[in-house]
């Protein structure tokens, strides 16, 4: 008896530690598109440990209006060190991306990103997409 008194317990830190350190977000736009669709959930890494091509979720710079989607499911298109995107000039005033920050584009062309509100700065991140979770998967 006392086994599976043991073996609750465990089970119960493994669970804690596995919400700790995932989280499911929700996808709300079409700037992800063919990747991601309006709705799909995706299960998220939390880490702010980001390789260029990885698709990550942050926090939406500035101040979020009303209604705005807690976070951005974009791709890390350059990180530390890497040159700024030449469709990222206009609004990168930097060569190469500085530490501490991320060049972010979505998917779809029209995405609001990096070509629109500049870096977005590595403390945003939530952590990269481990994948989409199916209709059926539990959370």
């Amino acid at each position: 008896m006392i086994w599976l008194g043991a073996l609750l317990v465990l089970a119960g830190a493994g669970l804690a530690g596995a919400r700790l350190r995932y989280r499911v977000v929700t996808v709300v736009g079409s700037s992800m598109t063919p990747t991601f669709h309006d709705g799909d959930r995706l299960l998220v890494r939390r880490t702010r440990t980001v390789r260029r091509g990885t698709p990550l979720v942050f926090a939406p710079p500035g101040r979020p209006r009303p209604g705005d989607p807690p976070w951005l499911v974009k791709r890390a298109t350059a990180t530390p060190g890497d040159p700024v995107p030449p469709e990222m000039a206009a609004v990168v005033r930097h060569p190469v991306v500085p530490v501490g920050y991320l060049a972010v584009l979505g998917d779809n062309p029209h995405s609001l990103d990096s070509r629109r509100f500049g870096l977005v700065p590595v403390a945003a991140v939530l952590g990269v997409v481990v994948r989409r979770l199916a209709a059926g998967d539990p959370v």
